[in-house]
């Protein structure tokens, strides 16, 4: 009997803990993280090395974004498509 118990606890504290990052990803995707892109949406400057890495972490997202009618603007802008052309990260095809 206290195999069995054992068993299960352990199953169910595995089952949890493969829940817990599925939902902090969605999670992550509830804003846009433009940190040192600005100068580059607003003037045409080339990205910082800052927004290239906020926009690398942050590529999972992205059909989210688009999906998303508050955040649609901001990534299918033609200033979004600039900084992602060049910080080498391709447009996604939701």
């Amino acid at each position: 009997m206290k195999f069995t118990t054992l068993v299960c606890i352990t199953f169910i504290v595995v089952l949890v803990s493969f829940l817990v990052p599925i939902n902090s990803v969605n999670q992550a995707c509830t804003k846009i993280e433009i940190t040192g892109c600005i100068p580059a949406i607003l003037y045409g400057d080339k990205p910082s090395a800052q927004c290239c890495g906020k926009m690398k972490a942050q590529q999972p997202c992205f059909c989210d974004f688009i999906k998303n009618p508050v955040f649609n603007k901001y990534v299918t802008s033609p200033q979004a498509r600039a900084i992602l052309k060049f910080c080498g990260i391709p447009y996604p095809t939701c």
